[in-house]
């Protein structure tokens, strides 16, 4: 499952989160799955689909919004990408 994925790459510290962090991450081609929030903005959603598919990265598109990906990662505030390292 989805969700337990994550909670296990939050727990060993293998996840990373956010936009800018995660395409840097995901161009060093370190990135195993990358997650992102069904409300994610049409621009950011093509770029981190486009290079996680020339990276041949796994791309998974999270069912609830940022504020449940938020909730999901324990932070307070919503999570629009996550990316686990590899």
């Amino acid at each position: 499952m989805l969700s337990e994925e994550i909670q296990t790459a939050l727990k060993t510290d293998n996840a990373i989160l956010g936009y800018r962090r995660s395409i840097r991450f995901i161009k060093l081609n370190q990135a195993k799955l990358i997650v992102m929030a069904s409300n994610a903005p049409d621009k950011i959603k093509n770029e981190i689909e486009h290079i996680s598919k020339l990276s041949n990265s796994k791309f998974e598109l999270f069912s609830g919004n940022s504020k449940d990906l938020g909730i999901l990662c324990g932070r307070p505030f919503p999570v629009s990408v996550l990316t686990i390292k590899g």
